[in-house]
């Protein structure tokens, strides 16, 4: 296993230089985001269901953390030594136990820890792959590795399930499944660590161990260890899900194509819209009672305007805009930008016309 002080010279030698990088690489990102063309939304339906799942997978992770449900260390129940002989030893699991005392599988775990050596192998194998490996021997420990290898991979089988659950096309859409190859990285990556942590560990680290409270428990620390790692990898996946769908963080902006798509939705909505006018003003027009209503309203709308202008209110506006207290040029040039708009929108349309 890699030592601290291991760990320590790589966080010093790597730290240096990978920490300005990631900030460097974050703000990047913020930046993007930032002036991204399409703005921040609410978490979409799709990957709230995905951030559900993630959230039930962390918890589980922790949960399994617990030791409740890990498997019983019987030298922590009974304070005893690893020299300490196996009739003294259950004798002490018996008391401990109380009313429940001895089961099956302490009679098939006894004679398998007589020797110093497979009492090593417990404490980084845990008591199922002693109790239940058919081939195992101390004589060859890499035996004890072979077999617990699938109880060691079977959790991030699980979580890379879960991970790869949250993020596929029929649970979050486009938003998960740009994440696929991270997350399959990941939990196999995860995967990979811990199996590479199982196989170099020194497994006769205790040997050296004096007191119980030396001893390093291997198998019950790597499971605690297990937890918080899924628990944090789910973490990571699932605010990668929610900057991406919100658009505040690796927003992808849309192609050429799927511009081009949008762009002529809008179009075709806004012709309709126009051909719906053009129909009821035809309507209206072709019609004897409907156009004196329209005649009525427009002298109507006259006589209302011109009240409107004699007011004092408007009077005052209209002299401080000739004074030249509001930006009449600016006024006049957005008016004109907008009717260049429409006549530009119906040439456009008359094409489409012609063309069709």
């Amino acid at each position: 296993m890699v030592s601290l002080s291991t760990l320590k010279t790589l966080l010093f030698t790597v730290g240096p230089l990978l920490i300005p990088r990631l900030i460097t690489w974050y703000r990047t990102q913020k930046v993007k985001a930032v002036t991204a063309p399409a703005p921040v939304q609410p978490v979409p339906g799709p990957v709230s269901k995905s951030l559900t799942i993630l959230f039930l997978s962390a918890v589980l992770a922790l949960v399994s953390t617990i030791p409740y449900f890990a498997p019983e260390n019987i030298f922590t129940t009974t304070s005893s030594r690893l020299q300490t002989s196996n009739d003294v030893l259950f004798t002490r699991l018996n008391l401990a136990r109380g009313v429940s005392g001895l089961t099956e599988a302490d009679s098939v775990l006894r004679p398998k820890i007589a020797s110093l050596d497979a009492r090593l192998l417990y404490f980084t194998y845990g008591p199922d792959v002693l109790t239940n490996c058919p081939f195992c021997n101390s004589d060859q420990p890499s035996t004890y590795f072979y077999y617990a290898l699938p109880s060691i991979a079977l959790p991030h089988l699980l979580h890379t399930f879960a991970l790869g659950l949250a993020t596929s096309s029929a649970m979050s859409g486009a938003y998960g499944k740009r994440w696929r190859n991270v997350v399959t990285i990941i939990g196999m990556g995860l995967a990979v660590v811990e199996c590479y942590l199982f196989g170099s560990y020194e497994w006769k680290a205790n040997a050296r161990a004096v007191r119980p409270e030396q001893y390093i428990h291997f198998f019950w620390r790597m499971r605690v260890v297990r937890g918080i790692v899924i628990a944090l990898a789910d973490v990571l996946v699932a605010g990668l899900l929610w900057l991406s769908s919100t658009n505040r963080m690796f927003v992808v902006p849309p192609s050429a194509a799927e511009r081009m798509e949008t762009a002529m939705r809008v179009l075709e909505s806004a012709r309709a819209k126009l051909q719906a006018v053009g129909i009821m003003r035809n309507v209206v027009v072709r019609d004897e009672g409907l156009r004196r209503k329209t005649e009525a309203y427009w002298r109507k709308e006259g006589q209302v305007m011109g009240e409107v202008m004699d007011e004092r209110e408007v009077v005052e506006g209209m002299r401080n805009a000739l004074s030249g207290r509001i930006q009449v040029a600016k006024v006049e040039e957005d008016a004109r930008r907008y009717a260049e708009g429409i006549t530009s929108f119906q040439e456009l349309q008359q094409q489409q016309q012609q063309v069709g």
